[in-house]
């Protein structure tokens, strides 16, 4: 492995966004410290209970409208959460979920997603295995592939 990585194995400086070691809060890391994120607060990598938290608020609201509207098609509620994700994304930076606890999709930079981002993200978020693979700074695959980061805004 090393004759891949000469002196040794850096994930920022080979472009992969996944880190060699998980953040080590012992060592002051955290995560979003690799991203320029703070560690609390406005900003930060929005955490795991925060983040289902809003997962699960965006499910309900889908299949409320798809019990009332849909509920004889198989695909109508992946529908419904896949056009509500990207819309919403696109136009205030997160779904319902995300804006009613506080958080925001940006890309790494923290400027807006733009158009093409939360297509990705979406797409993936909908196949579910990249949602639950998380990197050190509790990004999921879909916002690594996606460039993006779910960040606090209150």
């Amino acid at each position: 492995m090393t004759d891949l990585f000469p002196g040794g194995y850096d994930g920022v400086r080979y472009g992969c966004p996944v880190p060699a070691t998980p953040t080590d809060p012992d060592k002051g890391e955290y995560p979003g410290k690799r991203l320029g994120r703070p560690p609390e607060g406005l900003g930060s990598v929005a955490r795991p209970g925060r983040r289902i938290a809003a997962l699960l608020i965006d499910f309900a609201l889908c299949f409320l409208i798809y019990s009332a509207f849909f509920y004889e098609s198989n695909w109508a509620s992946l529908a419904i959460f896949a056009v509500e994700q990207i819309t919403l994304i696109v136009l205030l930076g997160g779904g319902v979920g995300h804006l009613a606890l506080g958080m925001r999709v940006v890309r790494l930079d923290g400027s807006w997603a733009g158009p093409w981002r939360p297509v990705l993200r979406t797409a993936l978020l909908s196949l579910l295995i990249p949602a639950v693979i998380w990197d050190a700074d509790q990004r999921g695959l879909h916002d690594v592939f996606a460039g993006t980061v779910l960040i606090r805004i209150r």
